[in-house]
């Protein structure tokens, strides 16, 4: 399934008016299932729906670590993953099964933060990053969204590595950027504790617990973070920087792991 469609509309241009083909980004339910048993769906852009699956399911706590996954298979019709894994059924039991996290961020379930969870993996990182090296990263970071380049309808989160290694993640949803994001990193085997995440938009209370509970020390964004995600950062000890634009980076949390 391609994550994008072409339609018709018409164009006002100044004194013109045209019918043009205009490219929009694809959005789809995508089912969950876990040993056999629908768990939930996901509002989302039909891309590394694998990754997806295996990011939101381990920043929810429902899964462990990586190394309790069995298998993970896309559908034929790529409208659902299979997941086989050792649960936290206690987690588990939190969750309705009919409920579905829907793309807007502001009504969205996902936003289920483990107080308990978090704390056992508050970020213990010593890494240490140069401002202009996160700087150089924000700046390449739209050129290489090539879904944000054609629709301008995506959210966008990049997971950095280590020199030149990265993780893109885009979709409708920006919470479902950083389980793309991440999710392929875990799938690829790459260490997330050296690493540090950029998003394209605000930093919220569940995009910080999502950094927090993949074990990431460092997250950065354009734009601003909420009240919420200031207090959560600084609880359990995450790097938290908004308005990383230019020359400039405000560091609200964790400034001791940014260095010039």
């Amino acid at each position: 399934m391609q994550p994008i469609f072409t339609t018709q509309i018409i164009k006002f241009k100044g004194a013109q008016k045209s019918a043009v083909d205009d490219i929009l980004v694809r959005e789809i339910k995508l089912e969950i299932y876990i040993n056999g048993k629908r768990f939930g769906a996901l509002m989302a852009t039909p891309t590394d729906q694998e990754a997806l699956a295996t990011g939101y399911l381990i920043s929810e706590n429902l899964i462990a670590s990586p190394e309790d996954i069995e298998s993970i298979e896309l559908s034929g019709d790529a409208l659902s993953v299979w997941v086989k894994a050792k649960i936290n059924e206690k987690r588990l039991e939190q969750f309705d099964e009919e409920k579905v996290i829907i793309s807007g961020c502001g009504r969205s379930s996902t936003a289920n933060i483990d107080p308990e969870a978090m704390a056992a993996r508050s970020i213990k990182a010593d890494v240490k990053f140069h401002k202009d090296e996160i700087l150089r990263q924000m700046g390449q970071f739209y050129t290489q969204c090539e879904l944000y380049e054609m629709t301008g309808c995506v959210h966008t989160a990049k997971l950095f590595v280590s020199g030149e290694q990265f993780h893109i993640g885009e979709d409708i949803a920006q919470h479902n950027t950083i389980d793309k994001a991440v999710g392929k990193a875990i799938l690829a085997g790459s260490q997330l504790q050296n690493s540090f995440l950029m998003v394209s938009g605000r930093l919220s209370s569940e995009m910080v617990a999502k950094a927090v509970m993949h074990g990431i020390p460092v997250l950065v964004s354009r734009t601003a973070p909420t009240s919420l995600g200031v207090v959560i950062a600084r609880k359990f000890n995450l790097t938290l920087c908004g308005f990383a634009r230019g020359e400039n980076i405000n560091v609200y949390s964790g400034a001791e792991r940014i260095y010039e």
